[in-house]
């Protein structure tokens, strides 16, 4: 008979008090990292019920069962707020999978190399902002794999959003009605460049002033196709970026006010350019950052690219017309940091603070909730990722290995119950693929205003 060596709520009581305690070392029986470092099990780093969903429910959900609204009870404080309503009354279901316990499969291998040779050698300098132990700019990989408080955590996702140093995202959206009928359906374009904070440990071009350069275009429906906006973001994160768009309606490119970053950028959509990644502003135009707790979680973090379906598209089901939700994979994650924070650069934003649940093991986020100037929930932005294999179906970054990125994203806006899904696709209309290779003159191909000019044009 094995004897077990901790009760079993121990897990739960170790991260609750870590949390009172202001202690941010990441593990409970043993720390995270060493673990990360020597390419160990990560399962080592937690008791049985917070790497073990059957363990977690004494039985009750196992992998391979879904969450419905008939079980959803059982894991209520696994899910964020919207998402426990989506499940109990809009006839979401979510497929339960085995945990991850291999840290190769929760990055793409040259951010993982990076984070692992640049660790501990990150320090913020007298604006706030995150350098190398240098001065220079940060050279790559998360700043903080054991962040400390709430703006460490999320510096590690702002830095390099996703986590590659160029990607170009293949996007179809549809943006759902409460009645749950398409109101819209869109393809369009998503480009990102970091010019610094770079896994390769270089600055892009000389642009050691600058971030990332980040565009985005839509090229369906007729009416919307050439609709293109361009972020130029500055390193220094109390700066807005500059922000220019082109609308084939007027024929031109116009500059938008910088700090207009809460709006849909077409009609019907519910995502806006701050959501991006959970951080989708200079991180310094927000603030009042707080570490509101420390808990295991369920997060759609593996077997969501579905590489052997046609165009990566997975099947929809729930809401009134049973297209409201993507079909989902979830596993449990042992440790979220839960971070809040405020827009303080923004003195009529519709936000009042956004709530932030960031896996530990990799430091990206799972999921967010943003609120509004009543205090009341608002929005969810929840994420999918993972390592792009399926079977025999492998899609290679860079590296030669297989890809890591998001998979899909959900915004509902639980006010409107209007939902965007973004789903990441292999090609969308105008014979845009996804990639992360970097093919020819990528600036004056897409990150420049003549380019959304062009984009828009075309």
């Amino acid at each position: 008979m094995r004897i077990k060596k901790y009760d079993f709520n121990y897990g739960r009581r170790a991260l609750m008090e870590k949390a009172a305690k202001g202690v941010f070392a990441t593990g409970v029986l043993t720390p995270l990292w060493p673990l990360i470092a020597r390419g160990d099990n990560l399962a080592k780093a937690y008791p049985d019920e917070l790497v073990s969903i059957e363990a977690y429910t004494k039985g009750k959900v196992k992998p391979g069962d879904a969450i419905t609204a008939d079980n959803v009870d059982v894991v209520k404080d696994l899910l964020d707020p919207i998402a426990y309503q989506q499940v109990k009354t809009m006839g979401r279901r979510i497929i339960i999978v085995p945990p991850t316990t291999d840290i190769t499969k929760m990055f793409n291998h040259d951010f993982l190399e990076a984070t692992l040779k640049n660790k501990g050698k990150s320090k913020f300098d007298a604006t706030g902002n995150v350098v190398y132990e240098d001065g220079g700019p940060w050279r790559g990989g998360t700043p903080f794999p054991d962040p400390k408080d709430g703006k460490e955590a999320l510096f590690n996702i702002t830095l390099s959003w996703g986590r590659h140093d160029y990607s170009l995202y293949a996007i179809r959206d549809w943006d759902i009605q409460p009645s749950g009928d398409e109101a819209y359906h869109y393809d369009f374009v998503w480009a990102e460049l970091n010019t610094t904070a770079r896994a390769d440990g270089q600055v892009f071009n000389g642009m050691k002033d600058m971030l990332r350069l980040q565009s985005v275009w839509f090229t369906s429906p007729q009416d919307t196709a050439g609709t293109s906006f361009l972020s130029q973001w500055y390193y220094d994160q109390r700066k807005f970026p500059e922000l220019y768009g082109y609308l084939p309606a007027f024929k031109r490119v116009r500059q938008f006010p910088t700090n207009q970053r809460f709006e849909p950028l077409v009609p019907g959509i519910t995502f806006f350019l701050s959501d991006a990644w959970s951080s989708g502003d200079p991180l310094l135009t927000w603030g009042n950052f707080k570490t509101i707790g420390r808990q295991p979680m369920l997060g759609a973090i593996s077997q969501n690219w579905k590489g052997s379906l046609p165009n990566w598209e997975r099947p929809r089901h729930g809401g009134g017309k049973g297209k409201t939700f993507l079909d989902t994979y979830m596993e449990l994650i042992p440790e979220c940091i839960v971070v809040e924070a405020e827009p303080v650069g923004y003195p009529r934003a519709p936000v009042s603070k956004k709530r932030v649940w960031i896996d530990v093991r990799n430091n990206m986020y799972v999921s967010s909730i943003t609120y509004d100037r009543r205090g009341e929930v608002w929005k969810s932005f929840e994420t999918g990722s993972g390592q792009f294999v399926d079977g025999n179906a492998v899609f290679k970054d860079t590296s030669g290995h297989p890809a890591w990125s998001w998979t899909h994203v959900l915004v509902h806006d639980i006010q409107s119950n209007r939902m965007s899904i973004l789903a990441h696709v292999r090609e969308v209309k105008g014979g845009y693929q996804t990639t992360f290779n970097m093919d020819g003159d990528v600036v004056n191909k897409f990150f420049t205003v003549q380019a959304m000019q062009r984009l828009g044009a075309a």
